[in-house]
């Protein structure tokens, strides 16, 4: 139970120790980061000092909902179904139209670009001392074309890309010089003398590219999802002219919103205004045929006729009917005249209105009362009587006629007033047929007047609309720039200056230790072989054939005095006193083992042992070069050639300062090494060379694609297995690996030689099959 927590301790423990071996392995190199750090930095200086300065210039705009003018009154339900939100989009699409930033480009000739040549980078101008004109067709330009001008005190100078020179005129500012497709002219108030020594650049661009440029470089955006505001945003190396861009873009698609409005405004009034001329000729027509119905039918006014007819009717009615009593009163006179026989009293004040009758009928009357009073005094033939008679007889006759005459007249007016009361009648009765067609008449003409009076009316608002027509937007924030430029920014440049000077350093050394497949040190040896013991680290030294001297207290003798020393715990005891043959082998060549066996023979020897070297490295000796002795000395392969021969003959002692170490040098090449040292000479040797010496260091070939090694293995009491720093390939541990796992190589261990070179060299891929041919 106990395993677990020390297994997680031991774990974390080692992953700290990774962790510090990692930093520590990049911290080797801090001059090339503190280096690369510097440069950097001044790389970020530089283009900060000479990048072109962009700013960045805000406008905001808030969008008017027309639709909001809407007259609840007379368009409620409209106002109900409608909508009220503003499609941005819409308008995001039209403020960055071609034809709204035509305007913008045309207004401020963005077409032509201005520039201060300077020595490292050209400065975009606003306003330059000079004013240039195209003289071209806006569609004829298909690229870009550029001028130098430089001024003095003579004038302007003028240079094309093909170096042809021209001086344009001041005098003739409208003038166009031959050759140049613009004309030029200094502004007010310039003096070209001030400007001597600077040179300018105008750059003269296709118009469809400055729009189509523009149309990238602008952005609009809604500031929020809910909002009706617009964001305009414009980046560049001017204040003056992007402002002067989002300004007027602004202005111009208000001006072309108010447009729109005032077109419809206007077509509305053109409308109207031919309507007029219709409806003035229709209400014309209706009041003429009113005008000729009213005098045919002898109307004025409808109800004033209808009264006017009635009265007329009643009046002849009633004058119909006093003509009838007249007519029946005079006949009922007329009968008792006819049937009075005794000159009685004819009956008086009957109501006939006929005076002369009535006066008749009085006289009458009263003679007949003298010719009463009369007869009561005298008899019937009395002068007086008959005269009286006779004047009665008169009377009476005058009073017929009277009536006959008076009744005749009566008849004759009744019969007129008949025929007025039928006229009277008839018109009444044709009254409502008249009304009927006067109201049509009427109506058509109240509707033409009404239609009118509307037209009239909304010619009247049109006329208003046209002339105060409201804004299409409101502006929020006219272009304002802020004064930090948005690229380069300093504090980010010099960050990203910093990071790339760490960076960069750390991303080489990343992909150069990734891609780094070489040995450097016992850790890298340890993590892909832990259960094979690495007894030393050799630091490495540019003398690599110094060999170790008597009392040598350098680092190099003290590392191999640790070789040995590590060495004798790999090795046994044994009873028979015998001495211990240690054999030195590598994977590949150069990976200097030579130089190990040779100086831990040195290190031993300083010990006051006694010590061999022997070098069985048969097909590329190379221990002759520590002593300047011929490769073809007697040795190994002469001795394994003649067994016969006595060994010790072959010895070659180390010198003064070495007594105890011989050399057995590995005699002249030969090119059946494998049968020489699979021969029972070599165990014989081997045997004999134990007797006399406490230490056999053997220096063997490397064992890659070599049996060599393989072969003299079993007589080795311990293997050490050379790497070296930098050189050895970590695959080539493989195949040592299974060499100690097979036991191929009894009591193996490893010892990393070189350590601290940071060289990396390339290694012998063909050494198997052509290793010491040559010599």
């Amino acid at each position: 139970m106990k395993e677990f927590p020390n297994n997680i301790e031991r774990l974390e423990e080692d992953e700290s120790k990774t962790l510090i071996e990692n930093i520590k392995k990049y911290l080797r190199y801090w001059p090339w980061f503190l280096l690369t750090t510097i440069v950097c930095i001044g790389i970020g200086y530089i283009y900060i000092r000479y990048a072109q300065v962009t700013y960045n210039t805000v406008a905001k705009i808030k969008i008017i909902d027309d639709t909001k003018e809407t007259d609840i009154a007379s368009d409620a339900i409209a106002l109900l179904s409608r909508n009220n939100k503003i499609n941005l989009e819409n308008e995001i699409e039209v403020l960055k139209s071609y034809r709204i930033l035509k305007q913008v480009v045309d207004e401020h000739h963005l077409d032509i670009a201005y520039y201060e040549v300077g020595k490292v980078k050209s400065s975009q101008l606003w306003v330059a001392p000079f004013i240039v004109e195209k003289q071209i067709a806006a569609d004829s330009l298909q690229s870009p074309m550029a001028y130098e001008i430089t001024m003095n005190a003579q004038g302007l100078q003028i240079t094309d890309a093909n170096q042809q020179v021209f001086t344009p005129n001041l005098r003739e500012p409208d003038s166009t010089s031959a050759g140049l497709p613009f004309t030029i002219k200094l502004r007010k108030g310039i003096d070209p003398k001030f400007y001597e020594g600077i040179n300018f650049r105008v750059v003269l661009n296709p118009i469809k590219q400055v729009i189509f440029q523009l149309i990238k470089d602008i952005q609009v955006q809604a500031t929020s999802k809910s909002s009706e505001i617009l964001s305009l945003s414009i980046n560049g190396g001017n204040i003056d002219k992007n402002e002067a861009i989002i300004n007027t873009l602004i202005e111009k698609f208000n001006r072309d919103g108010i447009l729109d409005r005032q077109l419809v405004s206007k077509r509305t009034l053109d409308f109207i205004d031919e309507r007029f001329i219709y409806l003035t000729q229709e209400l014309d027509s209706i009041e003429g045929g009113k005008e000729s119905f009213k005098r045919s039918n002898n109307l004025s006014y409808i109800e004033a006729d209808a009264g006017a007819s009635l009265q007329k009717k009643s009046e002849t009615e009633a004058e119909a009917n006093k003509l009838d009593n007249q007519i029946s009163i005079s006949i009922l006179l007329k009968q008792s005249v006819i049937n009075q026989t005794d000159y009685g009293l004819l009956p008086a004040n009957i109501g006939l209105e006929n005076t002369s009758l009535n006066t008749l009928v009085s006289d009458y009357n009263q003679l007949s009362l003298d010719r009463e009073k009369l007869l009561q005094n005298v008899g019937r033939e009395h002068p007086t009587l008959v005269a009286l008679n006779e004047q009665l007889e008169r009377a009476k006759v005058n009073i017929i006629k009277s009536v006959n005459i008076y009744e005749t007249q009566l008849k004759n007016s009744l019969q007129q007033v008949k025929e007025e009361e039928s006229r009277a009648g008839s018109q009444y009765a044709r009254l409502p047929e008249k009304e009927k067609m006067l109201r049509s008449i009427e109506r058509q003409q109240s509707i033409k007047e009404n239609l009118f009076l509307l037209l009239l009316q909304k010619r009247e608002e049109a006329a208003i609309s046209y002339a105060v027509t409201a804004p299409s937007v409101k502006i929020v924030d006219y272009g304002l720039t802020n004064s930090i430029p948005v690229s380069p920014k300093k504090m980010i440049v010099y960050a990203l200056s910093l990071i790339a000077g760490m960076f960069l350093p750390f991303a080489v050394l990343y992909i150069r230790f990734t891609l780094d497949t070489k040995i450097h040190n016992r850790n890298d040896i340890e993590k892909l072989t832990a259960d094979i013991p690495v007894v030393a680290e050799i630091p490495f030294f540019k003398e690599v054939n110094k060999k170790l001297e008597l009392n040598d207290r350098s680092i190099m003798a003290e590392s191999f005095r640790m070789l040995g020393t590590n060495i004798n715990f790999l090795l046994e005891e044994n009873d028979k006193g015998l001495g211990h043959v240690v054999m030195v082998t590598s994977s590949i060549k150069g990976e200097g083992k030579t130089l190990m066996a040779h100086n831990l023979s040195l290190a031993y020897a300083g010990l006051n042992k006694k010590v061999l070297l022997i070098g069985a490295d048969l097909r590329n000796p190379q221990l002759h070069n520590f002593y300047n002795i011929s490769v073809n000395h007697k040795g190994l392969s002469d001795y394994l050639k003649d067994p016969d021969m006595n060994w010790k003959d072959c010895l070659v002692p180390s010198g003064a300062d070495q007594p105890t170490l011989h050399i057995f040098f590995g005699g002249a090449i030969s090119s059946n090494s494998p049968q020489l040292l699979s021969s029972s000479a070599f165990e014989k040797f081997i045997t004999a060379a134990k007797k006399e010496f406490d230490y056999i260091v053997v220096d063997t070939a490397p064992t890659m694609l070599v049996s060599d090694t393989l072969l003299i293995s079993k007589y080795a009491d311990a293997t050490l297995f050379v790497t070296r720093a930098g050189l050895t390939d970590k695959r080539l541990l493989e195949s040592s690996k299974n060499l100690y796992k097979t036991k191929k190589l009894k009591n193996m261990a490893y010892v990393v030689n070189g350590v601290g070179n940071g060289k990396a060299k390339g290694y012998n891929y063909g050494y198997g099959y052509g290793y010491g041919s040559g010599k």
